[in-house]
């Protein structure tokens, strides 16, 4: 099984430590705080490479959408991609630069709202493309910097992991070139319109992984590249982690456009904000069933659901595994659950109740992803930047929140 990203820097190299003299007790529990000193390293690797390559790099705001944020994407990003309108609705709002957007499949009332604020538009299937394309055409005349693209699936997996494998068997994702050519069989002028190819397989990876991928679709697509202008290379690239190979990827992304003369895009999600939040929790009871339990003010099901998805360890700055420490616990969430177990942990020091815990690495696809399951609330929102230790509190959550959801 893959390991996530998010457990497992420390046998590769030094991982950048942002947080190990943060004051947790300066913001509300839980809360997500995150470092804009540290995203902003981020975004300076994703820059070089489209600086030094000549591609466009988007921000996946899947992954990471705090747009407090905003102003250090349009510094250094060419914009953002959007899995849908409301996602599309915000980069245009907030992120600025171009705005891309995919979805499995698209309800025309979405739709049409989509063709009037993004710039690139992705179709998932040989279906929707077929049902959408008088609407999304009369839309280019209206916009002529409006394209289309279609989401290919090259049928070649690098994860280990089902459920974040979108190249899996059976997989929902994209189309597969049987299906292409039997619809430019069908129709030879299918691909009017169509400007653009996108494709994505990778999840928290380097460059092997992607260099396969990439012979994949050659292999299988190339055929058609003659007919198409930019291709996007999707997003699961890793590239502002520490052991991430920069050089090679600039140098082949140089080698690719030059050999075939497409634009480039490439979409990042976690890149934009590894190592740049922590969450914050409290300790509220410590019981005893067997092992030592702690119940804390966060949750895996509502707050770090990929915890149980992917499923890794969070890391906890200065916890160690089960036994390593003097003091071991199983912590949990307050949700009536059974499995809403973050883990166990030992510590040098008893846990104490009303004690701060951080959890490292909780800013991709951990922010995007909470609930208010059991009524639980929502942890807060704090923006802080190591290099001044300026602290904000920009966003706090209550009963509204909940129940404005529901009804």
């Amino acid at each position: 099984m893959q390991v996530s990203w998010k457990g497992r820097a420390e046998n590769l190299m030094q991982k950048r430590e942002y947080f190990n003299h943060f004051n947790a007790a300066r913001v509300p529990s839980p809360c997500f705080v995150i470092d804009k000193a540290a995203v902003e390293d981020n975004l300076k690797i994703l820059n070089r490479v489209q600086r030094e390559s000549g591609v466009k790099v988007l921000g996946a705001l899947k992954a990471f959408s705090c747009w407090s944020l905003a102003p250090l994407f349009r510094q250094y990003l060419s914009g953002t991609c959007a899995s849908g309108l409301h996602e599309a609705r915000l980069g245009r709002e907030e992120f600025g630069g171009e705005v891309h957007c995919y979805s499995a499949a698209y309800k025309e009332s979405d739709l049409e709202q989509i063709l009037e604020i993004a710039d690139h538009v992705l179709f998932n299937s040989v279906t929707q493309w077929q049902q959408f394309k008088n609407l999304s055409l009369a839309a280019q005349k209206r916009r002529p910097q409006l394209a289309f693209g279609l989401r290919i699936n090259p049928e070649h997996s690098e994860g280990d992991v089902p459920l974040y494998d979108p190249c899996a068997p059976c997989s929902r994702m994209g189309i597969p070139i049987a299906s292409l050519d039997a619809a430019i069989v069908a129709d030879p002028d299918f691909l009017q319109g169509i400007s653009g190819f996108h494709f994505h397989t990778l999840c928290q990876q380097d460059l092997p992984p992607l260099e396969r991928t990439l012979n994949a679709v050659i292999r299988r697509f190339g055929k058609y590249f003659k007919h198409i202008h930019w291709i996007n290379f999707g997003g699961g690239h890793h590239i502002s982690r520490e052991d991430y190979q920069v050089d090679d990827l600039i140098a082949m992304l140089k080698n690719f456009q030059a050999n075939y003369d497409l634009q480039v895009y490439l979409e990042p999600g976690e890149a934009v904000a590894i190592r740049s939040g922590v969450l914050v929790a409290e300790v509220v009871d410590i019981t005893w069933n067997t092992v030592a339990q702690a119940i804390l003010d966060t949750s895996a099901t509502c707050h770090m659901p990929d915890v149980l998805e992917m499923p890794y360890r969070a890391d906890i700055l200065g916890a160690a595994m089960p036994n390593e420490l003097a003091h071991t616990y199983r912590l949990g969430g307050m949700t009536c659950l059974a499995g809403d177990i973050i883990g166990d942990y030992s510590f040098a020091q008893p846990l104490q109740v009303g004690q701060r815990l951080v959890f490292d690495d909780m800013a991709h696809y951990t922010m995007v992803k909470t609930t208010t399951f059991n009524g639980i609330n929502l942890p807060s929102i704090a923006v802080w930047d190591s290099r001044t230790d300026e602290l904000e509190v920009i966003r706090q959550f209550g009963y509204e929140d909940f129940k404005t959801r529901l009804s």
